[in-house]
């Protein structure tokens, strides 16, 4: 059976999830290439490696220092929409391409749950240099915010950090169906090389058309992903939902209820992990998508995270996390 033809961008997969693994479809034609990135410097990391990443900065002393991940097949370029209402708010914005993606070292190839959260302590501790004065907000959306769980857990956590997990890739195998992680296993070891475009899955990642259109035709965005990458993406998500029981630093966590990428059953078991009463806040917004800092109502989560890094113990002004704990009990009962 032929594949089909790509869909209109607004339904192209980006975040990654382990639907792609069963795709099978490959040489799909991609979108023409927008212009070239922008790239604001470099961070090089304790083994040379090179990470290329754009900043945005307020007009005045930043109030807060961000550290910025990208999701899955993004790149740096995933913060330009919302770093325009950040920095509005002052903060400074620094948004490297990960390893592996954008126009990082061993692009599509994947580097170990390991080496990402070392290099991300890293990047950490290089933002926090050049604003010292300032606080330190750790935030990632999808993969990045997985990346970040991992991170807060851990010994390599940065003193003092805060963190903004935006639909952090909580997806893991023990919330899969034995399709799914039977097709991921038999294709990491069979044809780990064999790279599947995620075209024939329908996901509608916002309701951005404008947004998903510059993603898909942006030259850092990969189309095609091999199926030992998937692969690690699913370990590192495994990763994320254990870490959970650990966190235990000031964070808020984000979760639209359109997310078609991260199943609710995921993010719904990711939260009753964590430690209560330790100071993660959860916010669930209803008509929101998984690329959330994208979408058309923006305004909203980005309002909220800027008065939660302001004063976390304060309501949310949207009612957001009245909504999560509302959400949770019901998934709950």
């Amino acid at each position: 059976m032929p594949c089909p033809a790509p869909p209109l961008p607004r339904r192209a997969v980006l975040a990654g999830g382990a639907a792609l693994a069963v795709s099978g479809c490959v040489g799909l034609a991609l979108p023409p290439p927008g212009a070239p990135s922008v790239t604001d410097g470099t961070f090089t990391l304790r083994d040379g490696a090179r990470l290329p990443y754009r900043r945005w900065l307020p007009e005045a002393e930043p109030a807060a220092v961000v550290l910025a991940l990208h999701g899955f097949n993004d790149s740096r370029d995933a913060w330009e929409i919302p770093a325009v209402e950040l920095t509005a708010a002052g903060l400074a914005i620094y948004a490297p391409d990960q390893r592996g993606f954008g126009a990082a070292p061993g692009r599509g190839r994947w580097a170990g749950t390991a080496t990402m959260v070392a290099d991300a302590a890293e990047l950490a501790g290089q933002v926090r240099g050049r604003h010292p004065a300032a606080p330190l907000l750790l935030m990632g959306e999808s993969m990045g915010g997985a990346v970040l769980m991992c991170l807060a857990a851990g010994p390599l956590a940065p003193v003092g950090a805060r963190y903004v997990l935006v639909a952090p890739a909580v997806w893991g195998r023990a919330e899969m169906n034995v399709f799914l992680r039977g097709s991921l296993w038999l294709g990491a070891t069979m044809v780990p090389w064999l790279a599947l475009s995620g075209a024939p899955v329908q996901v509608t990642a916002s309701d951005n058309h404008a947004a998903l259109v510059r993603l898909s035709r942006d030259p850092l965005t990969i189309h095609a992903t091999r199926i030992d990458t998937l692969r690690g993406l699913v370990d590192l998500m495994d990763t994320a939902q254990v870490a959970a029981a650990q966190f235990r630093a000031p964070g808020l966590f984000l979760y639209g209820g359109h997310d078609e990428l991260v199943p609710k059953a995921a993010m719904a078991a990711m939260w009753a992990r964590l430690p209560r009463g330790e100071g993660a806040a959860l916010a669930y917004y209803p008509d929101d998508y998984h690329l959330m800092l994208r979408d058309l109502h923006r305004s909203v989560p980005l309002g909220d995270i800027i008065s939660w890094q302001r004063t976390p113990a304060a309501p949310l002004p949207s009612g957001a996390d009245a909504a999560a704990a509302q959400w949770l009990a019901r998934r709950e009962a």
